[in-house]
């Protein structure tokens, strides 16, 4: 991509309200849930797998898994979490179980009282544990990819300051749409160049929408740097002895590989596959590559 192009899209950041007009011009569905419309995509049929993104890349993040799912002859549910995306930007605390709540009221709308298979990747493995945790029953298996909450995280510098208040505050708002996009497809090492470009593209077109910052920064302070909740969470899978499968690439800058270890004390029914020479957003960058290993364990 080039740098023009780039600047343009940092620049577009938050200069747009998300209504009904606006979300007519996106492929997929929304509902109205208990604090504002969820955008979702559900197709297939057979058994369901719900999937769940991570901190601040929207659904399309799955875009290969989801359509190797369809492929397998499973009904697939994915979903922008509140503030990503185009789903709505309600304020208030994005914790945990504010998002586990988002997860619950989807699928007992798409799904009614169905099981599924339950998918979570970076802060949706968070988000995930504890919706097993305050939803138990619900979820057959459990698949983790890279994921955040482990309370041996050791949170780099601006992660720190950024979820400061007063200062941090005002600091996200100032670079955050700059640091998120111009970053977003940093730790893509194997896909071709165009798929990394689709994908800065596609993740800018969501920040154009004012009130994505707002929340990111919520869910930076309440969820990734609350581990404390977010062990409970999966002290809760480890307990119930949900089958739980963990892919886990071994350069990862944003959830360092380190923290496999303490995933796997607290989950000790847990299957490791390590990625070697793969970052944090494996799931895209060789979406055949984790879905053998997925289509194996399911």
């Amino acid at each position: 991509m080039k740098k023009e192009e780039l600047k343009a899209l940092i620049k577009a950041g938050e200069t747009l309200t998300l209504d009904d007009e606006a979300r007519k011009k996106y492929p997929g569905e929304y509902i109205k849930l208990s604090h504002g419309y969820t955008h979702y995509e559900l197709a297939g049929e057979g058994e369901a797998v719900v999937l769940v993104h991570g901190y601040s890349t929207p659904y399309f993040i799955y875009d290969k898994l989801y359509a190797r799912f369809l492929e397998l002859g499973y009904k697939v549910l994915r979903y922008d979490l509140y503030g990503r995306g185009f789903s709505d930007r309600p304020g208030g605390k994005h914790d945990q179980a504010f998002f586990a709540q988002q997860l619950e009221e989807l699928t007992r709308a798409l799904l009614g009282d169905e099981q599924f298979i339950l998918c979570g990747t970076s802060m949706g493995g968070a988000i995930t544990s504890t919706y097993c945790m305050m939803y138990p029953g619900r979820v057959k298996k459990l698949i983790l990819l890279a994921p955040a909450g482990m309370d041996s995280f050791k949170p780099p510098f601006y992660m720190k300051l950024c979820a400061s208040k007063g200062l941090g505050s005002i600091l996200f708002s100032l670079i955050g749409d700059k640091v998120l996009i111009s970053s977003t497809s940093g730790e893509l090492y194997h896909c071709p160049q165009e798929e990394k470009d689709y994908y800065t593209r596609s993740f800018a077109e969501g920040c154009k929408y004012k009130g994505y910052l707002k929340c990111t920064l919520s869910s930076l302070r309440y969820t990734i740097l609350d581990t404390a909740k977010s062990m409970k969470g999966y002290k809760s899978v480890g307990e119930q002895k949900i089958p739980l499968l963990v892919i886990w690439g071994d350069i990862d800058k944003t959830m360092p590989y380190y923290q496999h270890t303490r995933l796997l004390e607290v989950c000790p029914q847990a299957e490791l596959h390590t990625f070697e020479g793969f970052g944090h957003t494996f799931l895209f960058d060789d979406g055949k590559k984790t879905m053998d290993v997925i289509e194996k364990f399911i």
